[in-house]
């Protein structure tokens, strides 16, 4: 461990991001989509890996957020692809999301800054 202590922003409030919904929000230069899935916070980059499509327009169920444009569906909890895209029946495979460290400060969300 490099002893450096991460530095977080406020970037929400619980209050605007009710169980089974998410926000985009824009922190640090970047667009990133805040969600609460049974109560439990979330904070992942907000564009596709594919096709950068904007996932806060995506279908989220559970802890599976399904992107617009081709389907590309990731796990919120780790940004990691689980399945698609799926572009004419044919099935792809694209990049894992960033997911970012954050932390619920009273009813305030806080993620971690970039090092």
């Amino acid at each position: 461990m490099s002893g450096h202590e991460s530095t977080f922003i406020r970037v929400a409030d619980t209050s605007e991001i009710p169980a089974g919904t998410m926000k985009m929000v824009k922190a640090m230069g970047e667009e990133i989509l805040l969600i609460n899935s049974g109560n439990a916070y979330y904070a992942i980059t907000n564009r596709c890996t594919h096709r950068k499509g904007d996932l806060s327009k995506g279908h989220l169920e559970g802890n599976i957020i399904k992107c617009p444009v081709h389907g590309s569906k990731f796990d919120v909890s780790t940004g990691k692809n689980v399945d698609g895209p799926t572009i004419l029946f044919i099935k792809g495979k694209t990049g894992d999301l960033k997911s970012y460290q954050l932390k619920i400060i009273g009813n305030e969300i806080h993620i971690a800054q970039k090092s």
